[in-house]
């Protein structure tokens, strides 16, 4: 590919989204420059985007910064090494996983960052470190402050608080015992070959094996998907097959659908009922578990567009799926 063809992900090292997007070029060798710094939000404002990260340069100038519609244009525009399933039903199933991850799992990496006073300073200090390349460590760390300030700040409005944590804790635990269990035996999820699926979990989890108390949580109990991180962050050397249509799903899939179903399903329809009725907050009970927080417009999106993804299935996909998503409560919510 000509240099003109270039991408440029401005990203950071402390972004889940930004390394699943890096992660996921690499794999499907798509010549692109890792833009790392502080400048990403303000970049992403001055184009009219919402100030999140990553911030995705197309070879033409133009800029997005929505990490799956990103994923699903370049399967249009790069046709070889895709990362989504041909066959319509693993799909779709690929798809819910990477948007669990995405939009759940993510509150895990949020949670153990933000909640402990070690994580605190380490990352509030690395990130800080990270954005400004210099300048003096009195500077760095007082950035660090404000840094730390503001996102601890955050916790109640995405869900992170203390009373919420151990359902996100439970959950999590779930997700990578499944993985763990999976991993010893073969790699990926669908086949010998990555999905978008395992881009999102490897996302949100790349952070987990950096931040302290989550990195000594992982070693711990579940070394082996600590160590599968590396393996995702630059899988460009894979290749491999899909398994065929008819193949059953592998257990680790049938887990993590159903801790979908456990907990997403009910946090997706709690936050759109909310809204709905104009409540700015919502609660939901799992397992005796409590959680709650503040009703989100882009959780309806996420709803919306799982809802539109399975009606776009024909009706012998859909079929084939409703086994599967009823075992794992996941299918009235699609309906």
């Amino acid at each position: 590919m000509s240099a003109d063809m270039t991408y440029t992900i401005h990203g950071a090292l402390g972004s889940p989204y930004s390394m699943k997007m890096r992660a996921l070029m690499r794999y499907r060798r798509i010549t692109h420059v890792w833009a790392h710094g502080g400048y990403v939000q303000q970049l992403a404002a001055g184009n009219g985007l919402p100030p999140v990260i990553p911030v995705i340069e197309y070879p033409d100038g133009s800029v997005r910064n929505d990490s799956t519609p990103v994923l699903y244009d370049l399967e249009v525009r790069h046709k070889k090494r895709s990362v989504v399933p041909p066959d319509p039903a693993k799909a779709f199933i690929a798809h819910l996983l990477e948007d669990f991850a995405d939009e759940w799992l993510t509150k895990a990496m949020f949670g153990y960052r933000w909640l402990e006073d070690v994580d605190q300073v380490q990352m509030s200090r690395w990130l800080s470190f990270d954005a400004l390349k210099g300048g003096g460590l009195d500077t760095s760390r007082g950035m660090a402050e404000q840094f730390r300030d503001r996102q601890v700040g955050r916790m109640a409005i995405v869900g992170c608080t203390r009373e919420n944590f151990p359902l996100i804790d439970d959950s999590t635990h779930r997700v990578l015992r499944a993985l763990e269990d999976h991993v010893v035996n073969e790699q990926w999820l669908f086949g010998s070959r990555p999905s978008l699926a395992e881009f999102g979990i490897y996302g949100q989890f790349s952070q987990l094996g950096v931040d302290p108390t989550a990195q000594a949580m992982m070693r711990a109990d579940f070394p082996y998907s600590f160590r599968w991180l590396l393996h995702v962050d630059d899988a460009s050397g894979i290749e491999g097959e899909w398994d065929v249509p008819d193949a059953p799903l592998k257990p680790v899939v049938q887990q993590i659908l159903a801790e979908v179903g456990r907990v997403y399903v009910p946090f997706l329809l709690a936050n759109a009922a909310a809204s709905e009725a104009s409540e700015t907050t919502f609660r939901i009970e799992v397992d005796g578990m409590p959680y709650e927080q503040g009703t989100f417009k882009y959780q309806l999106k996420c709803l919306r567009d799982l809802r539109s993804h399975y009606a776009a299935l024909n009706a012998e996909t859909q079929q084939r799926l409703y086994p599967i998503l009823s075992e794992s409560n996941s299918l009235e919510f699609l309906q």
